[in-house]
């Protein structure tokens, strides 16, 4: 009997072995299956003309560049995780009735994804109701957070912001599904909109400053963040991009998708675009710090964020849903109300709510 337990756990260790050592080899071995091209044009003052950069990031230009699967590897191989629990029970909500186009109420319903419903029209940011952050939705990091509006019962949706290709953000499932329900028009930055067309699922792409109109009155401009894109390691940089900043009639939007703080310029960019009487701002996923810090702010820069964006109000999203980083599901939340704290900022004008809740957002 110990000699057959041996056997097996010496076939076993060889077969974990070898699939590893597939999945390192895979990039080279497959290039054409991995590393797609989104997006063709001319170069600018952040594509060379085949990959998309952020611009004066000359530190991070420096720095090899880290695939998903080395985060993945490092953060599965890292001895100070925190723990997560498997389920956070939550209550389901449903979407308020806003026939005032002035009036702006926001409901986070998990991740990045966030129902602003103001000007008449119902604007969902980053939807992802998938089970799973990764491919068709089936593998990668599990919800723990049920959306706070069951997708059923949301609203018809007018307007979909999609900000970059990764994963958590772009979720063809999801859009698939707002796309046969409800037609939105879906407004992203350059060459995701090729990563939704293979679905069926048109998008309107356009380049950081470009706007496109939505009906009178309101626009979506294209913000300048700093992040990075990838969906299959090879194709890192192929698609771009970005926020977005929502022009209302009773009080602009802002909504930063993904971001690290990068050069720090681009939030100044991005406050002319306001007076923003909401800004969607991320506070997780940031540790450890030497993985996380160019692609993701932390609660304390979030605030920063927050103050030089000059935005009346912010929601926090982009925490508590999946796991994607070492530090503890409330660790996010925590840290943002003592940074609120020590800069005397009133705790409600900057959120982090628990799903399904509705929010009626104070006007300018």
């Amino acid at each position: 009997m110990g000699h057959a337990i041996k056997q097996i756990w010496s076939w076993t260790w060889r077969l974990t072995l070898g699939a590893l050592i597939a999945l390192l080899l895979l990039p080279a071995l497959v290039p054409p299956f991995l590393d797609r091209i989104y997006y063709r044009g001319p170069a600018t003052a952040h594509f060379d003309g085949d990959h998309f950069f952020n611009p004066g990031d000359q530190a991070a230009a420096a720095m090899p560049k880290r695939s998903p699967l080395d985060i993945a590897l490092r953060m599965a191989t890292m001895k100070d995780q925190a723990p997560w629990p498997l389920h956070v029970a939550t209550r389901a909500g449903r979407p308020a009735t806003v026939p005032d186009p002035r009036r702006m109420v926001v409901t986070w319903i998990g991740h990045s994804t966030a129902l602003v419903q103001a000007g008449g029209i119902n604007i969902l940011t980053d939807p992802i109701y998938s089970e799973h952050a990764g491919p068709w939705g089936m593998i990668g990091p599990r919800r723990v957070r049920d959306p706070g509006i069951a997708f059923d019962a949301l609203p018809h949706i007018d307007l979909v912001l999609v900000s970059h290709d990764h994963w958590d953000h772009l979720d063809l499932p999801t859009l698939k599904r707002l796309w046969a329900r409800d037609r939105p028009l879906i407004v992203t930055s350059l060459g995701n909109d090729t990563i939704l067309k293979s679905a069926g699922v048109p998008a309107v792409a356009r380049d950081w400053g470009q706007t496109v109109p939505v009906r009178p009155g309101i626009t979506v401009r294209i913000e300048r963040v700093h992040h990075w894109g990838s969906r299959w390691m090879r194709d890192r940089d192929r698609a771009l991009w970005s926020g977005f900043s929502v022009t209302l009639p009773g009080g602009n939007l802002f909504f930063a998708g993904d971001t690290g703080w990068g050069d720090g310029a681009w939030p100044a960019e991005a406050a002319k675009d306001g007076p923003y009487r909401l800004a969607l701002i991320p506070i997780g996923a940031f540790l450890p710090r030497d993985v996380m810090q160019s692609n993701h702010i932390d609660p304390v820069e979030a605030v920063e964020l927050f103050q030089r964006l000059g935005a009346l109000h912010a929601l926090a999203v982009h925490w508590g849903t999946f796991k994607l980083s070492s530090e503890a599901i409330n660790d996010p939340p925590d840290l943002l109300r003592k940074t609120l704290m020590e800069r005397r900022i009133a705790a409600d004008r900057f959120r982090a709510m628990e799903v399904g809740v509705g929010w009626e957002v104070p006007q300018l």
